[in-house]
């Protein structure tokens, strides 16, 4: 029987280091008694905002030394309690962390009421005449589309309290999900089991024997289904608390405050939703190739990832060899960095482990290296997620190295190209690495996977997300049955009539992505992420010049110190457009001809 590691057989030199951040647990102690005298200095500046611009400069600097506090402190906490879920010590610390950002944002809530008073025009005024609160112009001139969502200090101070208790429905259904649900073993065809974990899941689906990846796949959704109706309650509390924030802050919907304090306009999410429903035949061709390539009479979802070709087996080693020398067109120094992350620095938590939660990300904090979980399988798949989640790192690296803490935050429109942009540009070294037949296929297997994620189960998520946050809006049930049957009706659209559908466990995906359904209309921008960030590879890759060195300059170090459209304007690419969706589409169109041709 295939076992998971237990987290204590994990071998140091492949988990991340907490204690950069805080040697043990008693200087996170430490650091969260200097955050509270941190929020009694903030607090006191309450109702003096209007005396001039050193006291709002005073103001905003506090409040970055607070994103810093509160940022350690709780990047500390989830490295503890990511990696194993079942950790009561690192639940409460991740509670508690929870706790203290929704106290710092209750605390620093009478910052914008009392600025807007002062006067967008006379903010601006001192911000030119002021050393000191130069620096915080751009946060100004955000603020002045804020006016219609700002209430009063009293209701900013109330909706900065309800952080805590709204994250109980994400944190109930993350806690289910990954440290209390029990799967079956998958069996194999020849009768050996395999245990199935968050950090498996992927290698088991993605396995040659076809009698494991379906018993693998139906454990694992049959798993969530028996808690359903639990977790459709958590996602249906969430999406009211959307709705009740949206309309506490007067926007016309939970879409509309998703996006706009982003300044994001919502016809960008409808603009990629109707690209991807016109493109649809695209991925039905894909289905129809790959069914005829595995010499299928009919393709089940639990093929739909199944290799065409011998897997490629590559070890964690040998992917940072291979992402470092791919991202040699960004230069010495990008590289220099990331290899020194991932060797010495121990950015890292690399293998999966029983108890570890699910999927990968990349986290971090002002005074922080930036950090990747994963669950790495040693194969192209973990490669390329390797790459992904390094993309964001290395974004995060050159935005906190360069800008002022208060624009750190470059929001997620931005950070899934950045993610994207290294998937794109590792696949096309190993597209020129590797020339054998089989690697091509292998490599077109990976890349398609990474589109059948962020280009087909990300915009089928985001068209699910719109609905049921219409339903809540119209006081509609969101109940396990309606949301099961909107989620299967969508992907019956997406698979049409060349996959087998299983409409139960198919329906129940919606359960299976505890985080991503409760970031309130996020997933979209995986999807507008893959597109900017093939617009922006393109060039790169191309040799042309200059557009390296801009890609760093003008995007890796902006972080939020501009409008994100805007950022993205100035490195290559108009993501208000649908011209990059409709050439990423192409892109994959591409992919699905070269499969053909290898294949057929």
């Amino acid at each position: 029987m295939t076992q998971a590691l237990e987290r204590s057989a994990v071998p140091v030199q492949y988990t991340w280091d907490p204690h950069s951040i805080f040697t043990d647990h008693a200087a996170w102690e430490a650091a969260i008694g200097e955050l509270e005298e941190l929020l009694a200095a903030a607090t006191a500046l309450r109702g003096r905002l209007g005396e001039g611009p050193g006291l709002v400069a005073r103001f905003l600097a506090a409040g970055e030394a607070i994103t810093r506090s509160v940022g350690q402190i709780s990047v500390y906490a989830t490295m503890f309690y990511a990696v194993d879920t079942s950790d009561q010590v690192a639940s409460a610390m991740r509670d508690r962390a929870q706790g203290l950002q929704a106290r710092a944002a209750a605390a620093l809530a009478f910052g914008e009421p009392e600025l807007l008073a002062v006067g967008i025009d006379t903010l601006l005024a001192w911000a030119a005449s002021d050393a000191g609160l130069s620096p915080y112009r751009h946060y100004l001139e955000r603020l002045a589309a804020r006016p219609p969502h700002v209430r009063s200090a009293e209701v900013e101070e109330l909706l900065g309290q309800v952080r805590d208790p709204f994250a109980a429905a994400s944190a109930i259904h993350g806690v289910l999900a990954n440290a209390e649900l029990r799967y079956p073993p998958a069996l194999d065809s020849q009768g050996r089991s395999h245990e199935i974990t968050q950090g498996t899941i992927n290698a088991l689906i993605t396995h040659p024997d076809r009698a494991l990846r379906k018993s693998a796949w139906e454990g694992y959704a049959d798993a969530h289904i028996a808690v359903e109706s639990t977790m459709a309650q958590c996602l249906s509390a969430g999406v009211r608390q959307n709705v009740f924030l949206a309309r506490a802050r007067r926007y016309h919907s939970a879409l509309e405050a998703a996006l706009k304090p982003g300044f994001i306009p919502v016809e960008v999410f409808h603009s990629l939703i109707a690209s991807f429903e016109r493109h649809l035949p695209i991925w039905h061709r894909y289905w129809r190739v790959r069914r005829k390539a595995s010499g299928l009479d009919a393709l089940h979802i639990y093929d739909c990832k199944a290799p065409l070709a011998t897997p490629l087996v590559v070890p964690y080693e040998q992917a940072v060899e291979w992402i470092c020398d791919a991202m040699a067109l960004l230069g010495e120094e990008y590289v220099q960095v990331m290899r020194r992350g991932l060797r010495e620095q121990r950015w890292v938590d690399v293998y999966p482990n029983r108890g570890k939660r699910a999927g990968a990300f990349s986290t971090g904090a002002p005074g922080t290296h930036p950090f990747i979980m994963m669950s790495y399988n040693d194969d192209i798949f973990g490669l390329s997620t390797l790459a992904h989640e390094l993309g964001h790192s290395m974004h995060s690296y050159y935005t906190r190295r360069t800008q002022p803490i208060i624009y750190h935050g470059y929001g997620l429109f931005l950070a899934e190209v950045a993610s994207n942009f290294n998937q794109a540009v590792v696949r096309a070294h190993l597209f020129e690495r590797l020339p054998e037949r089989n690697a091509q296929i292998a490599i077109i297997e990976e890349a398609m996977s990474n589109f059948h994620r962020y280009f087909f189960i990300m915009p089928t998520l985001a068209r699910f997300e719109l609905a049921i946050h219409q339903r809540a809006e119209r006081g509609e049930a969101l109940t396990a049955p309606i949301l099961n049957a909107l989620m299967a009706d969508l992907f019956a659209e997406g698979y049409g009539d060349e996959v087998v559908m299983d409409r139960a466990r198919a329906g129940n995906t919606w359960a299976q992505f505890s985080t991503h359904m409760y970031a309130n209309f996020y997933v979209y921008q995986y999807a507008t992420g893959i597109a900017g960030a093939h617009a922006l590879a393109a060039p790169i890759l191309a040799g042309v010049p200059g557009a390296a060195e801009r890609y760093i300059e003008r995007f890796l170090k902006a972080g939020g110190s501009r409008l994100p459209l805007e950022i993205l304007r100035e490195t290559g690419v108009d993501l208000a457009s649908s011209a990059p969706v409709e050439q990423t589409f192409a892109v994959l169109a591409g992919y699905v001809d070269r499969l053909e041709q290898l294949v057929g």
